[in-house]
């Protein structure tokens, strides 16, 4: 029996109802509008402080985040959008565009020091690589504020070719953090390979950590493994002042989070 075309039930699908339709129409539109921003230059960095653990009046150096506009003027939030693009060509534009306003921000700010995210597809990219080369060429102080992240799943796609990229900028005064640490895509025996400076401790083990034995535990298993291999350590996610104390009690170096400050526009 020939199935009918205009049945999706038939098909083994159900129909779509308005919101889901909504929701499919808007996720297929994503990398238009993706595209279309970074097209008309409509993108910026948000700008959140990482303070130091023992004096949180102080801060240490800030992590720029990508922010898309609409062409209203409205924030595309990263969350909306990074996961259908970031393994694609236009999560290579945007690592360059935020590599390239993180720059420029370093170049007006003498005395900021930041934190921009990059991928292991940015090394294989020479636009990337030229804007990062003609950055640290304008201003040799430049090197010595930046410092690159790098996730834990994108240091492993390509490791032999970051830990080289790491071993040239580093004495450049380029520092390379390590992010989302302890989400288990890195073991501990490849840490020694890399030459990361720092640590950012994942969110997911800081949350309520005052009061999760678990989180506890694991986190302070991190910062050791961190103190080991000589790297400071950030905890990432930071909400409240009981999280705080207990993190500090441990030894963690420095705080992140939204109990300090929510990523803004300015600085």
């Amino acid at each position: 029996m020939q199935r009918s075309r205009n049945n999706p039930a038939a098909e083994g699908r159900a129909p779509l109802d308005p919101l889901s339709h909504a929701m499919a129409s808007r996720d297929a539109d994503i990398p238009a509008l993706v595209a279309e921003a970074l097209r008309h230059n409509r993108a910026q960095l948000a700008f959140q402080p990482v303070v130091a653990a023992r004096s949180t009046g102080r801060v240490a150096f800030h992590e720029g985040f990508i922010r898309l506009l609409d062409p209203a003027g409205r924030i595309l939030p990263a969350g909306w959008f990074m996961a259908s693009v970031e393994e694609t060509a236009l999560g290579r534009d945007i690592d360059g565009v935020s590599l390239r306003l993180g720059l420029e921000m370093l170049r007006l700010n003498p005395g900021l020091r930041l934190a921009i995210n990059m991928s292991a597809r940015s090394i294989a990219d020479g636009a990337w690589i030229h804007a990062l080369e003609s950055g640290l060429a304008a201003d040799q102080d430049i090197g010595a504020r930046l410092i690159l992240e790098i996730s834990e799943g994108s240091a492993m796609l390509l490791p032999e070719v970051v830990v080289r990229f790491m071993a040239r900028m580093q004495p450049r005064g380029v520092s390379f953090a390590l992010d989302d640490f302890g989400a288990g895509l890195i073991s501990f025996r490849h840490l020694k390979d890399f030459f990361f400076d720092m640590v950012k401790i994942d969110s997911l083990f800081v949350r309520a950590i005052d009061s999760s034995p678990d989180n506890q535990v694991l986190t302070e298993a991190l910062v050791t493994v961190a103190r080991q291999f000589e790297m400071f350590t950030i905890a990432e996610g930071v909400e409240t002042r009981e999280e705080a104390a207990h993190l500090v009690r441990i030894g963690v170096d420095c705080l992140q989070g939204y109990l300090f400050g929510r990523p803004k526009p300015t600085i």
